[in-house]
């Protein structure tokens, strides 16, 4: 008995390392196994232009206009203030001062889940407010210890 049970095990184990050859054989050598993003699947701020951006926390979370501050610096926005407003909305909204709506569209997709809004103000210096909602997420941070 105990000898058909050694050989049963060691079948099941023949068994699943053939299984688990045949995948690792199967599967495209080309293709990566842990796929990082190219720099071109990143959305960022368009070249050679200086979008000045205001971010404002609407949110009771601390901190979050100055994590999304450094998100959007790291994607090329030129945020040139942050803080905090009321009242406290749900998603993520950013705001075109200046006319430009593709350049608040490409904030939004840095910002995402995130909407867009048109409105223009002339006498700002900015040119897009992003009010960070309670929906937004940070991404995570790397671990330097």
């Amino acid at each position: 008995m105990k000898q058909l049970l050694l050989i049963a095990a060691a079948v099941l184990l023949l068994v699943v390392l053939a299984g688990a050859g045949m995948m690792i054989r199967s599967r495209d050598a080309t293709k990566p196994v842990f796929a990082t993003p190219r720099a071109t699947d990143v959305p960022r701020a368009p070249d050679s232009v200086r979008i000045r951006v205001q971010v404002l926390n609407t949110t009771k979370t601390r901190g979050l206009a100055r994590r999304a501050t450094r998100l959007l610096r790291d994607r090329g926005f030129d945020v040139v203030e942050f803080g905090t407003a009321s009242p406290t909305i749900d998603t993520t909204m950013v705001l075109d001062l200046s006319g430009h709506p593709a350049w608040a569209g490409a904030a939004a997709k840095v910002m995402a889940p995130a909407t867009t809004r048109s409105r223009p103000d002339s006498s700002r210096y900015l040119d897009i407010t992003v009010l960070v909602g309670s929906t937004w997420r940070p991404p995570a941070e790397p671990l330097y210890p």
